[in-house]
């Protein structure tokens, strides 16, 4: 009688512990379901690997393996993170800039990088340096006048976006065609373009990058391509201020204006 009712509660019993190992391993293979799901959400919409050779100022790239330049140019970029600069407001004024200087570099043959350089120029510190450099493109009294704009008691061209524009144009081309690279010409606008032949010169050297240049200009390239870098590429570089970026990206919306 006892082994009758013992069939039934082994069998009873099994089943139990059936159920229960069933119960156990579900949950673990829909765990991983899930932890394999995100893993190739997670890989699919991740950024690209980012790397310092993909960094370039008018199509001039920095020179590949060479630790010094790379070094040098990675503490720069971390410079102009948003940590470290007022980056809500050189958005705001890139949004407000670009739509004038764009179509004016355009015309005249000056590549679109060069947009940046008034924002390296005047954004980051404003107001007239020591030596009496002001506006937009921190012209020099004499060189603005040389190039077309009225620098006297009561008119200040150099604040005038759209003429100040057209006579860094002007003088870019025209260093250009004195150093056939973008890079020595912004080195150059920095430093003088007479200046800039006597190092070359005294060098040998034509390579921007390779060169020994005092510290503002050996460093302004690299703060040109940090500045890109960050206007171009914000949410690789820490920026979280929609609204500035909104404003920034609809530049590219803005219909090309006529240069006067």
């Amino acid at each position: 009688m006892l082994k009758k009712h013992l069939i039934p509660l082994t069998v009873i019993l099994g089943l139990l512990v059936m159920a229960n190992v069933f119960a156990y391993k579900l949950p673990t293979k829909v765990e991983n379901l899930k932890k394999d799901n995100y893993t190739n959400i997670t890989k699919e919409t991740e950024e690209p690997v980012f790397s310092i050779a993909q960094l370039e100022f008018a199509e001039e790239t920095l020179p590949v393996g060479d630790t010094r330049i790379t070094q040098k140019m990675k503490r720069t970029l971390a410079s102009f993170s948003y940590g470290n600069l007022q980056t809500n407001r050189l958005h705001l004024k890139a949004a407000e800039w670009f739509p004038i200087v764009e179509p004016i570099l355009a015309a005249y043959g000056i590549p679109n990088d060069f947009k940046y350089l008034p924002l390296v120029e005047s954004g980051l510190r404003g107001g007239v340096s020591p030596k009496g450099a002001a506006g937009y493109w921190q012209f020099m009294p004499s060189t603005a006048r040389m190039y077309g704009l009225k620098v006297n008691k009561r008119v200040d061209e150099r604040y005038n976006l759209r003429k100040s524009t057209i006579a860094a144009a002007k003088y870019i081309k025209e260093l250009y065609g004195v150093f056939d690279s973008w890079t020595l010409v912004a080195a150059a606008y920095n430093v003088g373009d007479g200046h800039m032949r006597k190092q070359i010169n005294r060098q040998g050297q034509d390579n921007y990058f390779k060169m020994k240049l005092n510290r503002e200009t050996g460093a302004y390239v690299y703060k040109l391509i940090s500045m890109k870098e960050i206007l171009e590429n914000p949410s690789r570089n820490g920026y979280k201020n929609q609204k500035a970026l909104i404003a920034y990206k609809q530049v590219e919306d803005v219909s090309a204006t006529t240069v006067e």
